[in-house]
């Protein structure tokens, strides 16, 4: 009946579509290894930054865009550098859990008095994540 030759063009169309993220976001991930130096990644969001880098990577997850083509190579290669367990659990919950790029779409649909109660909600959760992974897992990776 042709399903499998109809199955195998999606893929192919899907593969292609998501071929240039997952080459950019590999880019990124291996220019912050190069680019930027260890210290700084263990200072501001290693394992010696305690809980101010569980903040500074929850908002850095809140505000980055894409998605996990994108996220997950970034976030491989932050765990490359020293990013604290505590700092990464944050900053990929905060992500896929209070990410500014649904904002709009949200706003349109549900209006600001939804989207505030989730932001105040669900803002509280990565900070909690990071902190729980960090007392439990860290110096684990």
């Amino acid at each position: 009946n042709g399903a499998h030759i109809l199955g195998l063009k999606t893929g192919l169309l899907f593969m292609v579509e998501i071929l240039p993220l997952l080459f950019v976001s590999f880019l990124v991930a291996g220019l912050i290894q190069v680019m930027v130096p260890q210290e700084i990644i263990s200072r501001w969001i290693g394992e010696e930054s305690g809980t101010k880098g569980i903040l500074l990577a929850a908002v850095a997850g809140f505000l980055i865009p894409g998605g996990p083509y994108v996220v997950l190579p970034i976030l491989a290669g932050l765990l490359q550098q020293g990013i604290s367990i505590g700092s990464a659990m944050a900053f990929y919950t905060a992500k896929f859990l209070c990410g500014l790029t649904r904002l709009p779409i949200e706003f349109s649909i549900l209006g600001w008095e939804f989207i505030i109660i989730r932001i105040v909600i669900t803002s509280i959760i990565p900070i909690l994540t990071g902190i729980i992974a960090e007392k439990f897992f860290g110096g684990f990776f």
